[in-house]
């Protein structure tokens, strides 16, 4: 066989060891449910495949609107008028009335001027982050900000500065040595393995005294941080979001200003060169929207708020670590941890390389989508004969490292 080109046998063996031997291996599991409970196959000690009735503390359903009868009416009605799939882009077979419709609810539900939909959070990310982050302009971000910023950040052609954590001062700092140029700080307003929240109020105003625009990614924020209706008065704001956590459906989006919408439709890739989202997933969200905004969501919202107050009073997300162990020490296999007598069998990990603050943590309870009445009684539908077993599972500390991760081009800086 010829490898002049390369041995590819020994490429893969090699990286594929180096995750075993790292305790990073990860592989996917089959899990029969409808919301939190049901049916996890899991390999028992001896090797035989089992199925195992399980209470889910890994979603991040939120407010159980995946299986709410109006949100799956919603998805049904659009199959039954338009199909299952949108066609193509957008921008080539145009889009469904449902898509306009539901960018019309999101525009309203953030109180911006327009909303554009892309088919995953992730990509709505890339999208806004290449179409902003072009030659020239400066982009400030939180060193544990989600993936998908992260990714973003390193697609653009922008210079790119890393803030410390929820060091205020320092990400002030960073954004006025490049204010001599177009700059965007990006942050998470929610972060998505911590659970901690950004001040929006305080970025919004260094965001406004340095001209600088902002981009928040709100994809965990069912509880807020919910920014003052002052809040961006004088700021460039985009905030993204999406469709697959709160609203139990898939999809993203970006809602800002005509002027944004107008350059993410004409530049954003991600959008451009894609298969639009779905008419199920569009009539999905769109229901679903509706009910956050109605007095529902705001039973669930409260009823999420009561789950959380139980296990940690006051944590100002429904994401909620506990940390098992350290990087170095951690066990190959989930380690088990009960939480209020419901467990999870789930074991995740950060979509970044390992880093010197990373450690392990349990499946984070994201109630009521696990443990409230809402979600596992309010609307079901039949269900296993058997009563579900709570089991244990972990779940990686999220940590993305910009520092080691980013793959930051000549020029540009991190925070000391």
């Amino acid at each position: 066989m010829n490898r002049a080109g390369g041995d590819w046998d020994r490429w893969l063996a090699h990286r594929l060891g180096s995750i075993r031997d790292q305790g990073r291996w990860r592989a996917h599991r089959e899990f029969d449910a409808w919301g939190p409970r049901g049916s996890l196959r899991m390999t028992a000690p001896d090797g035989s495949v089992v199925d195992r009735a399980v209470l889910s503390f890994a979603s991040n359903d939120y407010l159980g609107l995946s299986i709410h009868p109006a949100v799956i009416a919603g998805a049904h009605a659009a199959i039954d008028r338009w199909g299952t799939g949108a066609g193509a882009s957008r921008l080539v077979t145009g889009d469904r009335p449902v898509h306009e419709d539901l960018e019309r609810e999101l525009a309203r539900w953030k109180q911006t001027e327009r909303a554009v939909l892309f088919p995953t959070g992730f990509a709505a990310n890339l999208g806004v982050l290449t179409t902003l982050g072009t030659a020239g302009v400066a982009i400030v971000s939180d060193e544990l900000n989600h993936a998908s910023l992260i990714d973003g950040s390193r697609l653009a052609k922008a210079e790119v500065h890393i803030a410390p954590h929820g060091d205020h001062a320092a990400l002030e700092d960073l954004v006025a040595a490049v204010a001599d140029r177009p700059t965007m700080v990006v942050i998470d307003s929610v972060f998505s393995m911590d659970g901690d929240v950004a001040d929006l109020d305080a970025v919004a105003d260094t965001c406004r005294r340095h001209g600088a625009l902002l981009i928040i990614d709100e994809a965990h924020a069912v509880l807020g941080p919910e920014p003052a209706p002052d809040c961006f008065d004088g700021v460039e704001v985009v905030r993204v979001g999406t469709l697959s956590k709160t609203l139990g459906a898939l999809g993203g989006f970006a809602a800002c200003s005509d002027r944004v919408a107008d350059l993410l439709v004409n530049a954003a890739r991600s959008a451009i060169f894609t298969t639009g989202l779905s008419p199920a997933d569009a009539g999905a969200a769109l229901a679903a929207v509706r009910v956050v905004r109605g007095p529902e969501g705001d039973q669930l919202r409260a009823t999420l708020r009561r789950h959380i107050d139980r296990l940690r009073p006051g944590h100002p997300s429904p994401i909620v670590p506990l940390i098992l162990g350290s990087e170095g020490t951690r066990s190959p296999r989930p380690a088990p941890c009960s939480i209020g007598g419901c467990s999870s069998r789930r074991s995740a990990r950060p979509p970044s390389p390992p880093g010197p603050a990373a450690c392990g943590s349990p499946s984070p309870p994201r109630t009521p989508t696990t443990t409230s009445p809402a979600s596992s009684t309010a609307w079901p539908r039949s269900e296993p004969s058997h009563d579900p077993t709570p089991t244990p599972g972990a779940r990686r500390r999220h940590r993305h490292r910009h520092r080691q991760d980013l793959g930051r081009r000549p020029g540009a800086a991190a925070a000391p």
